[in-house]
């Protein structure tokens, strides 16, 4: 059985309900988010920027976009792992972002088998710590 925590950051309710639904079967606990705002806030509450094991973040969203979310986060909170989840793919912008240190990069619909297989590997090997 799974457990820790994942951060689902998509301003899309629908999209945040299917990933919450597959992974909370599996036993995580899911933390939600709108946009990059309020996934900034929610890392910064109680113990979650210790406890979050996975950031999974889309990019075209309003107010903080997933861009600028992930260089928040890369910052802020480096050794907490990102994989991107768009349903706009972008060859460059992947490349991008998986120089930038993004562990994954989906697109939408993710099919759950690939979801579960993406967080639980990322999850299982833990956080990046620069040491």
């Amino acid at each position: 059985m799974a457990t820790g925590k994942v951060l689902v950051v998509d301003d899309e309710a629908d999209v945040r309900d299917v990933i919450k639904l597959h992974l909370e079967g599996v036993g995580y606990h899911i933390l939600e988010a709108e946009n990059g705002e309020v996934a900034i806030a929610k890392l910064r509450e109680g113990d979650n920027m210790v406890n979050v094991g996975l950031i999974l973040c889309d990019i075209r969203m309003p107010k903080v976009n997933g861009i600028e979310c992930i260089d928040f986060l890369k910052r802020e909170a480096p050794g907490i792992p990102v994989v991107v989840v768009t349903g706009y793919p972008d060859t460059e912008m992947a490349t991008s972002l998986m120089k930038n240190g993004v562990k994954d990069y989906l697109v939408k619909p993710v099919e759950k088998e690939k979801l579960l297989s993406t967080v639980s590997t990322i999850v299982a090997a833990g956080k990046d710590i620069g040491l």
